[in-house]
C-alpha cells in the first residue's frame, strides 16, 4: 500500500491547504548577519571595558560605565528580535561618534582603540541593517507566496 499523497491528505478545520506554512528557521544569510552583529557587539563591549579599565584608562576608570548599555541588546540579538536589530542600528552611532572624537583628539594607544571602536560600530550597523533588510524581504516573499 502506498503512502497518501499530500493532495489527498485529510485537512482539518485548523489547517487549510491554501494557508502558507509559518517560517520558523532563519536562512543562512540571516544567521550570518545575526552572528556578525552579536559578535561585533560582544567585541565592542569587551573593548570598552578593557580600554577604560586596563589598556588606557581615563581618570579612575569610571568611563567604563559606557559599556553597560551594550548589554541590553545582547539578549534581543540572541533571540532574533527584529525590533532590537532596528534600534541597535541607531544606538550604535553614539559609540561611532565617541570613537571618532577620541581617535582624532587623543594620543598613543587610545587612538588605536578608538579606531577599533569606530570599525566595530560600522560592522554592527552594517550587520543590523542587513539583517533587517533580509528579514523584511523574507517576510514579504512569504506573504506573497
Amino acid at each position: 500500500m502506498s503512502a497518501p499523497s499530500p493532495m489527498n491528505a485529510p485537512t482539518s478545520p485548523l489547517t487549510s491547504p491554501a494557508a502558507p506554512a509559518q517560517r520558523t528557521q532563519a536562512d543562512a544569510r540571516e544567521a550570518l548577519s545575526r552572528w556578525l552583529a552579536l559578535g561585533g557587539l560582544i567585541a565592542l563591549f569587551v573593548l570598552c571595558l578593557a580600554w577604560e579599565l586596563w589598556l588606557a584608562p581615563t581618570g579612575r576608570g569610571t568611563l567604563a560605565i559606557k559599556a553597560l548599555p551594550l548589554l541590553i541588546p545582547m539578549a534581543g540579538l540572541w533571540r532574533y528580535r527584529l525590533y532590537t536589530f532596528r534600534w541597535l542600528s541607531l544606538m550604535i552611532w553614539l559609540y561611532f561618534a565617541e570613537g571618532a572624537v577620541r581617535a582624532t583628539s587623543e594620543q598613543g594607544l587610545s587612538v588605536w582603540l578608538a579606531s577599533l571602536e569606530v570599525l566595530l560600530s560600522i560592522l554592527i550597523f552594517t550587520a543590523c541593517a542587513l539583517h533587517v533588510r533580509q528579514r523584511l524581504a523574507a517576510a514579504k516573499a512569504h506573504t506573497q507566496a
